[in-house]
């Protein structure tokens, strides 16, 4: 017990109490999160559309997010990351309520799209939150407690939907409303803004002063101030100097992203595909929500103790090994058929999630300069996005078409790949040079990289 306890304070010490407080938000939120996994059940059980419109709506709910997570990286980088995740939050816990009480199936559609799109926009603000709070050193702790709250939100709320749908669909969505305004509130009265604030720079006669005054050109004996008409002021590294363009020529960053979307669409095949591949060997509905249940209960108990165990490991051996456990749990499925079987498989790859998960957002922390941060977790959030809709589509049709030996056995090379990527991506990638930076809110340290491109001197 005393080495558990011990285990315990060293993972989870040493974090700044806002992290704590956002760690809380996200729990609250997830706790609540009872729409999405019963969105299709509702819609063909209680409003009587078709299997076809339910997976219609949720392709719309899908396409939302993915807007959602460039608007709400863009927001968080240009007017800071607490009033878009309040905004963002509001505006999801809104449209989440009006959700159950629509009936056309064109405003249901609309709706839909909203929710996700508000559900979606938040989660670059909060990334990014964490990011500016934590010190690059404990950042896969944080984002490992993290997603280890998101997981113990979602399974409590998965037990709980189903007594309150028994009682009525609607209250489904004013419970997750009214959990998603009790998250904004948590943010309102505890969460100060850390968008980081870089230090003005002046630039005289070509020289970089830091708002000091200094002669001019070496040897002339001009001071700044004869020659006023020479000087100019700029924030360096201001988020208004990095575009979502300058993310997209992000190569390195870029290259990340896609390597995520190929994991991603691996991943996506358990929301989809194994259930068919179940349903094919006579497995009912019930069996596969008792494998896939498994997932959650593993994060739940193996979170903590794993991101212990693994923190020595730099991100590059990390994602490469996690990438590897995902691609070949779901290359195992190719031998599966009992329900034995199929919880081993479910096993191995949520090992591989407990490890890449965390490690992948630290990355994209580490990579983002700190004033565009919200704008680099956009492109990341998009990335799973855009998975979640291409990796299910290419998954059944690959069943369909070519057989489960292909599919399964592809997802062990796609994710092999990926894996492969991450690593010689990362491999020895020296630390980005960074700026002293003034925060917005007392006591949050903050560090932004210099300007990409961006010129030393500026003047004559």
């Amino acid at each position: 017990m005393t080495a558990f306890s011990r285990a315990v304070r060293e993972t989870v010490s040493g974090l700044p109490r806002q992290f704590w407080w956002l760690w809380t938000s996200t729990l609250v939120n997830r706790l609540g999160g009872f729409v999405v996994t019963f969105l299709a059940l509702y819609l063909t059980v209680q409003r009587g559309y078709s299997a076809s419109y339910a997976g219609l709506v949720a392709a719309l709910f899908g396409l939302g997010g993915a807007g959602g997570a460039v608007l709400g990286g863009v927001l968080a980088d240009r007017i800071g990351r607490r009033p878009t995740l309040l905004a963002t939050q509001l505006g999801a816990a809104a449209t989440t309520a009006v959700l159950g009480f629509v009936t056309n199936p064109l405003a249901i559609a609309a709706v839909a799209t909203l929710v996700g799109l508000t559900s979606s926009a938040s989660r670059p603000a909060l990334s990014a939150m964490i990011a500016d709070l934590v010190p690059p050193k404990d950042r896969v702790r944080a984002f490992s407690l993290n997603y280890w709250a998101i997981n113990i939100g979602f399974g409590v709320s998965a037990a709980a939907a189903g007594f309150i749908a028994s009682e009525g669909y609607v209250w489904l969505f004013v419970g997750d409303a009214l959990t998603t305004v009790l998250c904004a509130v948590v943010v309102y009265v505890k969460a100060q803004e850390t968008l980081p604030v870089t230090a003005k720079v002046t630039y005289v006669d070509g020289r970089t002063v830091n708002g000091k005054a200094v002669s001019g050109k070496a040897g002339s004996g001009t001071t700044a101030k004869s020659r006023p008409r020479k000087a100019t002021s700029r924030r360096a590294a201001d988020s208004t100097d990095i575009r979502l363009s300058d993310v997209l020529r992000d190569q390195r960053f870029m290259a990340l992203v896609g390597l995520t979307f190929l994991l991603g669409s691996v991943m996506n095949q358990a929301n989809s595909t194994l259930a068919v591949d179940m349903g094919a060997h006579g497995l009912s509905a019930r069996q596969f929500g008792v494998v896939i249940a498994i997932n959650g209960l593993v994060i739940v108990l193996l979170q903590i103790p794993v991101t212990r165990l693994v923190r020595r490991y730099g991100n590059a051996a990390l994602l490469g090994v996690g990438s590897l456990l995902m691609a070949w749990g779901f290359g195992l499925t190719v031998l599966a058929g009992s329900v034995a079987l199929y919880s081993l498989t479910v096993v191995v790859w949520t090992l591989g999630e407990i490890v890449h998960a965390p490690a992948s957002m630290s990355v994209v922390a580490d990579l983002a300069p700190a004033t565009a941060r919200g704008r680099y977790q956009g492109m990341y959030t998009l990335s799973w996005s855009a998975a979640a809709f291409a990796g299910p589509l290419v998954g059944g049709v690959t069943l369909d078409q070519l057989g489960r030996t292909t599919v399964w056995l592809g997802c062990a090379v796609l994710g092999t790949l990926a894996g492969a990527g991450y690593y010689l991506l990362l491999r020895g990638r020296p630390a980005a040079p960074v700026l002293p930076t003034a925060p917005v809110a007392a006591g949050v340290e903050a560090q932004a990289p210099a300007p990409r491109d961006a010129p030393e001197q500026v003047g004559g």
